[in-house]
């Protein structure tokens, strides 16, 4: 990809992340990724933590709670276009979209994802439940 990149939001999703949400690639530099993702309404995320990377994430569409957790820190908040929110590196987090419509959020990965090994199931709050 270009330095001087240019992307449009693709109609199909391009990957699905580990913790089961729809991902479509963004624009990438050499210190950090953008991408968005989709968790379908009443869906529950698997729940992960990441090897080296951490997040910026910020809500586009939907609604629902996201549960984190870094150490003895515990945090569930709930999440709507507008909101935004740190997945330090290390943090344990699980997400929920509410019945009436897909969650949706863009986030800035930082370095780039690696691949496929970066993120490992924990135990989180909720049983997941994704397509």
């Amino acid at each position: 990809m270009s330095s001087l990149a240019h992307q449009r939001l693709a109609e199909k999703p391009d990957a699905f992340a580990p913790d089961g949400t729809a991902v479509r690639l963004l624009a990438a530099l050499g210190g950090g990724s953008f991408a968005h993702f989709e968790l379908p309404a009443g869906a529950v995320s698997r729940a992960v933590a990441h090897r080296t990377v951490e997040e910026i994430w910020y809500f586009v569409g939907g609604a629902g709670e996201v549960w984190r957790k870094l150490g003895t820190e515990v945090s569930v908040v709930a999440v709507a276009p507008g909101d935004s929110l740190t997945i330090p590196l290390g943090t344990h987090f699980q997400f929920r979209a509410t019945s009436a419509a897909p969650l949706a959020f863009v986030a800035v990965t930082m370095p780039p994802w690696p691949g496929g090994d970066e993120a490992f199931r924990v135990e989180g709050p909720w049983s997941a439940h994704v397509p």
